[in-house]
């Protein structure tokens, strides 16, 4: 895989990646992580994946000319706990699902990884779904991430979205 910074013609490639994403967790009978619509007729979607492009936050994972991984990383997002020291975050990491189980999200958290010492950050932090059966959060586990802080984001006529920052010293 070759990773690249993500420019504004970019954003549809990555919502792509996100609306497939979503397919395959509704597939799954797991609509409470990203509900059932695609990301990409979600203007708040739209725009926010347009930010990390125009903010130079955003990276390309690719290979044989496909985009197969997304990464977003800057300062944390509003509805997060702020972090005790100078830290890089993780706002938006997204696989093809066609591609899954060849580390490609691994790849691009080595990325960040980078880009933090890079930048002579040593804390990188994350936040994910933490409900369901808590599968994302072991994802992070095992990528080195330990659990920070839980939090909850209120939606409107439904139950809150469960969350859990997770944080890895370098």
């Amino acid at each position: 895989m070759t990773i690249r910074r993500a420019g504004p013609d970019d954003v549809p490639a990555v919502l792509k990646l996100l609306d497939g994403a979503t397919e395959w967790l509704v597939a799954r009978g797991r609509t409470d992580q990203w509900g059932t619509a695609p990301h990409s007729t979600s203007p708040r979607r739209v725009e926010q994946i347009t930010s990390f492009a125009a903010d130079g936050g955003l990276w390309i994972g690719s290979a044989a000319d496909q985009v197969i991984g997304a990464l977003a990383v800057g300062a944390a997002l509003d509805y997060v706990p702020p972090a005790t020291e100078p830290e890089l975050y993780v706002r938006l990491l997204v696989t093809d699902r066609a591609s899954s189980g060849q580390n490609l999200g691994g790849v691009l958290l080595d990325h960040a990884r980078a880009l933090a010492r890079e930048a002579g950050v040593r804390l990188l932090r994350v936040d994910c779904f933490a409900g369901g059966d808590g599968a994302l959060v072991r994802y992070y586990e095992k990528q080195g991430f330990t659990r920070d802080v839980a939090f909850a984001v209120p939606r409107v006529n439904d139950v809150d979205w469960p969350g859990q920052v997770l944080i890895q010293h370098l």
